[in-house]
Formats: structure tokens, sequence, C-alpha cells
């Protein structure tokens, strides 16, 4: 029982208040965010290691967060992917509901989850410690220079922990859809139920969900139905009324447009709303480059300024979104990265470069991983030269993702080997660097 036992001043927490918005109004704008002692968080590395060399590879594949060469790319392309191949066929509509939690992490029940972890395979003694190390937790919050009084926790895992978003997804790994007209797709924390209707017919999107409150409910998950929202994705030319989707009892707004992990999904799927918040971001960012033009910085510091607080912006999950966008969208982001170039000086990688060479090593690493998901769509034509091609009615389809990417491999030179098994390793993009640099 000793190994099973985590010293107890290291499980010390001190709750910070980080205001989620500028203007906090309420103590809802504010999240608990949990400062531990450094030697624990080390020591919470090593065990995340461990536990993640240890699960199952029968975890839900939809699950994208702690995953090797899993990212937010690959959870919104999947949504995406799955609502267009859909929407492709006659008579039919998507309905995506983006859930949240209200405190997920704090209302885990340690008992609960340890027995999940057991039923997943892991050792009786780890999943001992791991209970020993989410109760009895004395924690006191700190605003400003005052403290308050200090109180045991039996319950929650404290937000700010480096094993906090790891154990809440293994808690919700049995959280899957029963119907398969419905989809599941969860990044941490972040859910979102994406139902196939044909033929007008919501009777499984509608069960799936009162399905998942019920699971919240008996996981002690707190479904906050207010800030839940819902797309309802339909291109018939016969428009009809959609009827309002309640969740124990109330309703669900239904939003023309949402931010989906980090990127603006519309009704309409185009790409209008998210380029415009790209380049309202990143020209702010320009005031401050020009700030360090005038104070005379080298070119190789105002580059590394550019790419860490500009291009990082537009770059950001390029992969999805940057290949269905129109002429429009695309000029008005390049033209940021042209001001740039004017300001520091030297030629700077287009947005178009950027995208290309990511689009093909997310698909080097999609095709090399037979864990992904969405593997399948990178298959071999008999002559193994080159990709068996994707097929598509509609041109919002043909500029997906997946289609993309298979086109990319195809217009290769020579497809390097892609095997249907291969060992997970690291794919890093390599960041294209301009020439002066």
């Amino acid at each position: 029982r000793g190994f099973a036992q985590c010293v107890f001043c290291f499980k010390a927490t001190t709750i910070i208040p980080v205001p989620k918005k500028s203007s906090p109004s309420c103590f809802n704008d504010y999240r608990p965010v949990a400062l531990t002692p450094i030697l624990m968080k080390c020591f919470e590395r090593l065990v995340m290691q461990h536990i993640k060399s240890v699960l199952p590879p029968s975890l839900d594949p939809f699950q994208f967060a702690y995953r090797p060469n899993r990212s937010t790319d690959d959870a919104i392309s999947t949504a995406l992917h799955s609502a267009l191949t859909h929407l492709d066929k006659k008579d039919s509509y998507v309905r995506m509901l983006f859930i949240d939690f209200s405190s997920a992490f704090n209302t885990i029940i340690p008992q609960q989850l340890t027995q999940k972890l057991v039923q997943l395979g892991l050792n009786t003694s780890l999943c001992n410690w791991l209970l020993d190390f989410l109760t009895g937790r004395p924690q006191a919050v700190r605003v400003g220079s005052n403290t308050s009084s200090t109180i045991i926790l039996n319950t929650g895992a404290p937000q700010g922990c480096v094993l906090s978003p790891l154990l809440f997804t293994l808690l919700t790994h049995d959280c899957t859809p029963s119907h398969s007209s419905n989809l599941f797709i969860k990044f941490a924390d972040d859910t979102t139920v994406v139902g196939l209707i044909s033929k007008r017919d919501e009777a499984d999107y509608r069960s799936e969900v009162s399905r998942l409150a019920v699971w919240c409910r008996d996981n002690n998950l707190s479904l906050n139905v207010e800030k839940t929202k819902e797309i309802v994705v339909d291109f018939r030319r016969a428009h009809t009324q959609h009827a309002p989707l309640t969740i124990n009892g109330a309703s669900v707004e239904r939003v023309s447009s949402t931010k989906f992990l980090g990127v603006h999904i519309t009704e309409d799927l185009s790409w209008t709303n998210n380029t415009t918040a790209l380049a309202k971001k990143s020209q702010q960012r320009l005031y401050f480059l020009r700030k360090l033009r005038r104070a005379r910085a080298p070119a190789p510091i105002m580059y590394t300024f550019y790419r860490g607080t500009i291009e990082s912006i537009l770059t950001s999950c390029i992969t999805v979104w940057f290949g269905a966008c129109n002429t429009s969208c695309q000029k008005t982001l390049q033209r940021i990265v042209k001001a740039a170039e004017r300001i520091i000086g030297v030629p700077l990688p287009s947005l178009q470069d950027i995208y290309s060479t990511r689009l093909t090593k997310k698909a080097f690493c999609i095709a090399a991983d037979p864990s992904h998901p969405m593997q399948s769509f990178f298959s071999l034509l008999p002559s193994g030269r080159r990709l068996r091609s994707l097929q598509a009615r509609t041109s919002r389809l043909k500029d997906s993702f997946f289609h993309q990417a298979v086109k990319k491999l195809n217009s290769l030179p020579a497809l390097p080997p892609l095997p249907s098994s291969a060992p997970q390793t690291s794919c890093t993009v390599t960041p294209i660097r301009p020439s002066g640099s």
C-alpha cells in the first residue's frame, strides 16, 4: 500500500482564478487553474507516459487527444469529412451538436474513474496511487495577496495538473454512439455529436443525444445545455423547419456559426467567417512587427516574431480549411504575409507552400498509422504506385482534406511505401525558411 500512496504535501493545490474573458462579471467568467508543486508535475509526466504506453489499442479511435501524431486538425477533418460525405447523398442533412460540460475536470469521481482504469487493464497499484492522488487533496484559493483557508477535496481532477486531461479522456472512453448514423468526435473534454440524417428521420440522432445525457448523469458530468450549441447543415433545395433539440427538458440553441476546436464552423460550411477572424487577429500582430522594425531589430529576430505570432495564427489548422477556401479568402490572408514580408525585408513562404507541405506530411502520418480511424482512405491500387481516388459528387467534398490529401500524394513523382501497418513514429512539420534568414 505504501507504494500506492502520494506524498501528502505534493498533493497541495493552490487555485488561481484566471479570467476567461477580458471583462469578467461573475464567478463563471473565471477558470480555476490549479498550481501544484513542480516536483509533482515532473512525476505526473512520468506517470502519464507510463499510462499511455500500457493503454490497450481498443480505445475509442475518435478520441484524438493524447494520441501519437494526432491533433485538432484530425478531429475537425474527420467530423467535416463525415458530414460532407453524407451531404453528397440525396435528401440528406447533418446536425452537429457541440457539447459543453460544466467544470468537467472538477466533477470526476475518483472511485468511478479507477474502476474504469482497472477494466482497461492498468496495474492495480497504479490505480490505487491515482485514487490516492485524487482524494484527500488540500486546496486553497489565492486572489492577489489573499489566500483562503485550506479545505480537503475528494472529488475532481485539478484543472492545471498534467494528468487531468488524460484521466478525463479515459473516463469518457466508453462514451460511444450506439447508432451507425451518428459520430462522437472527442478531443479531451470537447465532444461533438455529428448526426447524419437521411429522409428527415431524426429518431436515431435524438435518441443518441438522450442516451448521451443519461451517460453524463451516470458519470457525474454536468452537461451545460445553455452553452451547448447546434448547427444544422442542410443544402437541400426544399427548405424545411427543423424542430429544436431538447436535452433534459431544455432547448439547445441553434446557431449559424460556432467555434469548433479553434476553427470557425458555419451552417453553409464556408470559410469566410474563419478567414475574417484569422485576418483580424493577424493584422493586430502586424502593429508589433512594425514596432520592431522602428526599433531597428535585425531581420532574423523579426522573422522569429512573425513565425511565432502571425504565421502561427494564419496557418492554424490550415490543412482543414485552406483547400476549401475560395480565392478571395486566400488572397485576403496572403496579403497579410506580403505586408509582413515588406516590413521584415526578406522573402516569406506563401500560405500555399505551407499548406502543400503540411498536407503532404499529415497525409503520410495518417497513411502510416493503422490506428487512425481514417487510414483506410489511403489505400493503394493493385499496381502499388498510386492511391485509390475518393469519389465525390460535389466540389465541397472534393475540396475537403482527405480528397485533397489523396490527390496530393498521387501527384508526387514517386509514392513512398505506405504500409498498412507501421510503427507510430513522430511526424513533425519542417518549417519553410525564407532565403536570407
